[in-house]
């Protein structure tokens, strides 16, 4: 018995996605669940799993072709010994475990797409590759570095693992003159389109101003090692900007709102985009009523989120319905930048390298951590007295973080 692996609904207004990778070759034998085939939509990489027991007949449809929901991408044959039962499988593994195996549950999370690739390509036990990631998650560094270490190349020459990579998983081709091309991808596709939107759309400014960290720094040197023993996670600087950006909203409520053709939309919640630099390109993801949540939430989220988006294995709920974002550049060195909208949304604030710089305090030239911030905003709706004044009020709030408690 046959039967066909079809493209799953994908989401609010996709319609259609690209075949990144198959993750099983023909004849491979697959079990119930397991993923078969990775699709690239223009916001996340979604798996199609099989439905039932069987073994890849056929590859319908190839990496690189545009697919519609519901058209078939491959053929899956069905039949009792089709493939090892799943219980001999979980049998194995509790066994293991009770054996005394240092494995935990967070070491055996499902590995990423890309890491399932890569090791099925070289014939390796993902099993047998131990995660880095935050939570433990094989990645396909993890893969990659596994074989560096396992398979050196004869007379002790290294081994270019990445040279054997599909052609969607190389940052970098080879060139072959003067010039390459190289196919932007959906995501990428997607970014560039909504950037030129958001420039085209709203009538974007950039204000500036600075922070003195110094406050913010003592506490997290005095507060960092009791915050981590109690809460498993470090206190950085995100928690701290992301409290001062609600209580900021509080008091600048058109900063959290959006225009609708002709209605002036004003939100009564606070869901702060986070945006992190992935392998794909730019994504943001949402963290959900912030003003809820206590600095530790905080922490532990975003670390989460920006651990799956590294990964690649964000759902699209979490990157819709934002009301305000953060970006930080900081990460990378940016000493100051005008950060771009993320429509609908009308303000987004932009973090930036602490330095040590000079400044006058109480008629004194003394040396302190100091960091540019930036907001830009949509003047359609914001006028720049309340820009400037929504900056001031976080400069306030972060250089008193006591006041956190109370207004954000």
């Amino acid at each position: 018995m046959s039967i066909e692996v079809r493209v799953p609904a994908l989401g609010e207004s996709i319609l259609d996605a690209t075949l990144a990778t198959w993750l099983k070759h023909e004849g491979d034998p697959v079990s119930q669940g397991e993923p078969l085939v990775e699709l690239e939509t223009d916001k996340v990489n979604v798996e199609v799993s099989a439905e039932q027991d069987g073994i890849l007949q056929k590859r319908v449809k190839q990496v690189g072709d545009v697919v519609a929901i519901g058209e078939v991408l491959g053929i899956l044959s069905t039949g009792s010994a089709s493939v090892p039962t799943k219980s001999v499988a979980m049998a194995e593994r509790v066994a293991s475990t009770e054996a005394g195996s240092p494995s935990s549950l967070e070491a055996h999370r499902a590995p990423s797409p890309l890491a399932r690739r890569i090791a099925a390509d070289h014939n390796v036990d993902i099993s047998q590759v131990i995660g880095t990631s935050p939570h433990g998650r094989v990645t396909k560094d993890d893969v990659i570095n596994y074989l560096e270490q396992n398979t050196p190349m004869p007379n002790s020459q290294p081994r270019d693992i990445t040279a054997s990579l599909p052609a969607v998983l190389k940052l970098v081709k080879e060139p072959t003159g003067r010039e390459e091309r190289i196919q932007m991808s959906r995501r990428r596709q997607t970014i560039a389109r909504r950037l030129v939107e958001a420039q085209q759309t709203a009538a974007m400014l950039t204000t500036f101003n600075e922070i003195d960290m110094t406050a913010i720094m003592e506490v997290r040197s005095r507060r960092k090692d009791s915050f981590k023993e109690r809460y498993h996670v470090s206190l950085g600087f995100m928690s701290f900007f992301t409290k001062a950006v609600v209580g900021s909203l509080k008091t600048f409520p058109r900063l959290n709102a959006e225009i609708q053709e002709n209605e002036l939309v004003l939100k009564r919640y606070y869901d702060i985009g986070i945006a992190v630099g992935a392998e794909e390109g730019l994504v943001v993801p949402v963290l959900r009523e912030a003003d809820r949540k206590s600095f530790a939430e905080i922490e532990r989220e975003i670390a989460d989120l920006a651990a799956r988006a590294r990964e690649n294995t964000l759902a699209l709920s979490d990157l819709q319905g934002g009301t305000f974002t953060i970006t930080n550049g900081g990460v990378f060195g940016s000493l100051l930048s005008t950060p771009i909208l993320n429509m609908p949304q009308v303000g987004i604030l932009g973090m930036h390298k602490i330095e040590q710089r000079p400044i006058a305090l109480n008629g004194q030239v003394v040396i302190r951590p100091m960091m540019y911030v930036a907001l830009s905003y949509d003047h359609r709706i914001v006028d720049g007295r309340e820009a400037v004044q929504f900056l001031v009020k976080i400069k306030e709030l972060l250089e008193d973080p006591e006041t956190l408690l109370l207004e954000g």
